[in-house]
């Protein structure tokens, strides 16, 4: 671990940087557990999701780089590194919903694969309740704010003609998220990616609630929603009386928009130009050591002397 010290010397490195404070022992270990794994694996490719300090040490140690894209804000000096070093951008939402004002040299580089979700290949069923009471299904992590729990109840008191009810599904039970998925009549969730990847395959109508992230990912995402007219999307959590239209406007949008922000094959697009990117790179890396002279024989270049004053 490396949150755990006492303190924490500049962790930015003037600002170069996320995280990598001086001296911490649970940092070092993991970045040399990770260059030792590089020099006995000699990796074709590392697929870096995040960390942009782990993406600037596999490009160090001459090792080539996918990063997972991220919406929101990825403008500041660490960012830019990453993705400008980055031989190519693994993005899962669909070009259509491409980041306006990256780069033009991020968004050649980038496969926009779509939304990935592990219920890519299931059927979704029918928003029906069967005549009953309209059902509200809450999903929503540990992480970042927590589960808004008070929050919660006050909402469900403010539409008592709804239904409501919490996501309990175990992570590692995908059969059960799904029927509870299902079940809902209308989803309400935060702006993750994965959250919005899974309601996206059950094709159910949804309020998104973008929570306090790092950069505003979940903001600029609930925005790219809200704006498509995929769902009702929301840039915090609203006042107890809202909830009833709230609720009436996303089942009247449904959920067949979906289609449009997940197409059911990102894997295996993601998977296949990784596989392709990975051939590539290492081609160009074997081509250019045969046929460059000034490496061919396994010697270093002659460089020019440079003196320092």
């Amino acid at each position: 671990m490396d949150n755990e010290a006492a303190g924490f010397v500049d962790p930015t490195a003037n600002g170069t940087l996320h995280w990598a404070p001086r001296h911490n022992a649970g940092l070092r270990r993991r970045m040399a557990t990770i260059a030792t794994w590089i020099d006995e694996a000699d990796p074709d490719l590392m697929v870096v999701d995040v960390s942009v300090e782990v993406a600037a040490l596999c490009r160090l140690l001459g090792v080539p780089t996918v990063v997972v894209a991220m919406r929101g804000d990825r403008f500041d000096r660490a960012h830019r590194s990453a993705y400008d070093a980055a031989d190519a951008l693994l993005a899962s939402w669909p070009a259509e919903f491409a980041v306006f004002d990256w780069p033009i040299s991020w968004l050649r580089k980038t496969l926009h694969a779509g939304a990935i979700t592990r219920f890519a290949d299931r059927t979704p069923a029918p928003v029906d309740n069967a005549g009953g009471a309209p059902r509200v299904l809450v999903l929503w992590g540990a992480g970042g704010d927590g589960r808004p729990t008070a929050a919660i109840a006050a909402a469900a008191a403010a539409s008592p003609e709804w239904d409501w009810r919490v996501a309990n599904a175990p992570a590692d039970d995908p059969d059960a998220m799904w029927d509870q998925l299902n079940w809902a009549d209308v989803v309400v969730t935060h702006g993750g990616q994965n959250a919005v990847a899974e309601v996206a395959a059950a094709r159910r109508p949804a309020v998104i609630i973008a929570e306090s992230r790092p950069h505003s990912e979940q903001v600029e995402t609930a925005r790219a929603l809200g704006d498509a007219g995929l769902a009702v999307a929301l840039q915090g959590w609203p006042e107890p009386r809202c909830w009833p239209e709230l609720l009436e406007s996303a089942h009247a949008i449904g959920g067949a928009r979906w289609d449009r922000w997940v197409s059911g094959n990102a894997a295996a697009r993601a998977a296949a130009f990784l596989e392709t990117t990975a051939v590539a790179v290492r081609q160009d890396s074997d081509a250019a050591a045969r046929t460059d002279p000034a490496t061919a024989d396994g010697t270093e270049p002659d460089h020019p002397a440079v003196s320092v004053a």
